[in-house]
């Protein structure tokens, strides 16, 4: 299955590894500037990746079509995947009907993209018809990338724009880094979240990017020892942990740090959300530190009776446990009047909650800035403006 490289410093010892790497160019695979590429990138990527040494699948500078691509392991060693160019989906959504995933790289280990390329998922058209965030029953539009059970990867300096649903998607991946990789898509984009992780160990996501029209990241069960650290988020809905809880047999959430971030002109800031009526689970060790905020919607916030369009039993409590929480040295302004809510479920009380330094200004028509607290007794320390949990929260966002 390859070598096992267990942090940043390793990837770089994997790319001086694989600087003598062969290289397979999709344009000697009969890929040419301006058409479609897919059938030469299959082929290009076959035949690196049964290759017993390590490969680098060379996409130059360009315009390429691509229809849907399944880039599928496990392979015989390393590979690299060098994007200088950019890969345009179909703008016709029959192109890639039945498919959550335009592009999907699956069972690796080893891998490495990188090269200043763009992946451009064309979704404008597809944002008009997309209300899967208030349809449960709504046919599933594509994600521009799929990470599924990749293992030691790293993706730095990439771009994703424009995706017809979620940017990227990490399942089941362990050990994987995002770098110096940015998600451009605009408010209006809906359901499009810049990276979702879900059931993987060990993300990180770094000097990165993302301005969107959802979740800047999305954490969803399952996720452990995820760092999201120098990111700039805006515009998007912030920063979620959830939402959880909507699913039976969910796994834990454990291990999340959000630090040295900014967030700007966004619709909620760093927040964690839980379904009420849930099934039972559980969010732990989770950390927001060193945060700025610039004209953000609820900066700080828990509400663990999300239920957007009434899609849920909401006088029913939430049954995840959420412990372990710490809001550390967050400041900067508020577009709502709550600048921090932290709405815990009436029957599953959050436990040990640190909030401390916390500097949130509001200049609205609506009053003096407020911090609301419902079913937890946070630890408070340090400055407090305005002061802590001075009201009781309502029961939802």
């Amino acid at each position: 299955m390859g070598l096992k490289f267990n942090t940043v410093a390793s990837f770089l010892v994997l790319c001086i590894l694989n600087a003598n790497a062969k290289v397979f160019d999709i344009t000697k695979y009969g890929a040419g500037v301006g058409g479609d590429a897919t059938q030469a990138l299959t082929k290009a990527w076959k035949e690196a990746c049964a290759s017993a040494t390590p490969t680098k699948l060379l996409i130059p500078k360009g315009n390429f079509n691509l229809g849907q691509l399944k880039l599928s392991g496990p392979c015989k060693a390393p590979i690299e995947i060098q994007l200088q160019g950019t890969l345009k989906a179909p703008v016709n959504m029959g192109h890639l009907q039945n498919s959550d995933g335009w592009i999907s790289i699956s069972y690796i280990e080893g891998f490495t993209m990188y090269g200043g390329g763009v992946i451009d998922g064309q979704g404008a058209v597809a944002w008009k018809k997309n209300d899967c965030h208030k349809n449960s029953k709504c046919s599933g539009l594509p994600m521009n990338i799929r990470f599924n059970f990749v293992t030691n990867g790293l993706i730095k300096g990439i771009t994703t724009k424009d995706s017809k649903n979620f940017h990227v998607n990490v399942l089941g991946c362990k050990n994987i880094t995002f770098q110096h990789f940015t998600v451009s898509a605009p408010e209006t984009s809906i359901n499009t979240d810049g990276i979702h992780i879900g059931r993987s160990v060990g993300v990180k996501i770094l000097d990165t990017s993302i301005k969107t029209g959802d979740d800047c990241v999305s954490i969803g069960d399952g996720s452990q020892q995820v760092s999201i650290e120098r990111v700039t988020c805006g515009p998007g809905h912030g920063i979620s942990i959830g939402s959880l809880g909507k699913y039976p047999n969910e796994e834990p959430v454990k291990g999340i740090t959000v630090k040295n971030c900014t967030i700007t002109k966004t619709m909620n800031g760093v927040r964690i959300k839980t379904w009420p009526a849930s099934p039972p689970g559980s969010a732990t060790d989770m950390h927001f530190e060193d945060i700025i905020m610039n004209n953000v919607g609820n900066p700080i916030l828990i509400d663990q009776g999300y239920c957007p369009y009434n899609l849920c039993t909401a006088k029913v409590p939430s049954k995840v446990k959420i412990s372990n929480v710490s809001f550390k040295n967050i400041r900067g302004t508020s577009l709502t009047k709550v600048v921090s809510k932290l709405a815990c479920s009436p029957g599953l009380n959050c436990d040990q909650v640190v909030v401390s330094d916390i500097d949130l200004k509001y200049s609205g028509p609506e009053g003096a800035a407020e911090s609301q607290c419902s079913n937890v007794k946070p630890q408070i320390t340090g400055k407090q403006n305005p002061p802590a949990c001075a009201a009781p929260a309502t029961a939802s966002a």
